[in-house]
């Protein structure tokens, strides 16, 4: 009876160890809920590096804000991916310093035309846009705007006329259009703007860091980011925009 109960207590302290060793090999992060290009490359980029330092990742998708929210106090383990400078105001995530993708706002219209000249030119307008996209939310400070929850609801309201304009990341909203077959609407000239985005972390992780850096440089080295780049964008066959 002893011997059983001694190998019962083995057994599931055997059990509870390989459990914790899975959970802590499993990294879960989270990012706005949308389905694009863009998410879709940094996720596949990120599952192949976490794979590489011998760990696996899991995407947890949010509405708005929520998603940094999360990231930020533990909630999850970090941020799928993000412009630099997010550390400024969620002081508990640490930035990974390797780039994933470029990021290229612009700006959607279907009947509205004008010159861009900056963030500026958008005063005249109501400015429809994902909610949690801080470069656009901190840019159109004090103009009228329209938020949404998804690019695919910030479209559908530009074309009920509840906005003007629509303003996001090029590459997401040419798969939107596609999906929700809207030929009329096209891309102004010039981009509003252009920058790297990055993964962040929680900084109870901030061990992972430098082995993340390492197996993201070496991805860049050996093509694999430039790859999935391509091939993302080539399966999802996006069009070339129409531009003024």
């Amino acid at each position: 009876m002893q011997r059983r109960t001694l190998l019962s207590l083995a057994l599931c302290s055997s059990l509870s160890f390989a459990a914790s060793q899975t959970r802590t090999n499993v990294i879960q992060v989270s990012t706005l809920l949308e389905n694009d290009p863009a998410t879709e490359i940094a996720e596949q980029i990120l599952r192949l590096a976490y794979q590489r330092v011998g760990m696996s990742l899991t995407v947890k998708k949010f509405p708005g804000e929520r998603s940094l929210y999360s990231a930020n106090n533990g909630e999850t383990d970090g941020e799928l991916y993000r412009k630099i400078g997010m550390e400024r105001d969620y002081p508990n995530l640490i930035i990974v310093p390797v780039p994933l993708q470029t990021y290229e706002i612009v700006i959607f219209t279907q009947a509205t035309d004008f010159v861009v000249h900056g963030w500026e030119s958008l005063r005249p307008f109501v400015i429809g846009y994902v909610k949690g996209i801080k470069i656009i939310e901190q840019n159109t400070e004090g103009m009228r705007v329209e938020q949404a929850a998804t690019m695919r609801q910030a479209f559908l309201k530009m074309s009920l006329g509840r906005s003007d304009i629509v303003v996001a990341n090029r590459s997401s909203g040419l798969a939107v259009l596609k999906e929700l077959n809207m030929t009329d609407v096209h891309v102004l000239r010039p981009a509003l703007a252009s920058f790297a985005v990055f993964h962040y972390l929680h900084k109870k992780h901030e061990q992972l860091v430098p082995k993340l850096t390492a197996a993201l440089k070496q991805m860049q080295s050996d093509k694999s980011i430039e790859n999935i780049q391509k091939e993302v964008m080539r399966k999802l066959e996006i069009p070339s925009a129409k531009t003024n």
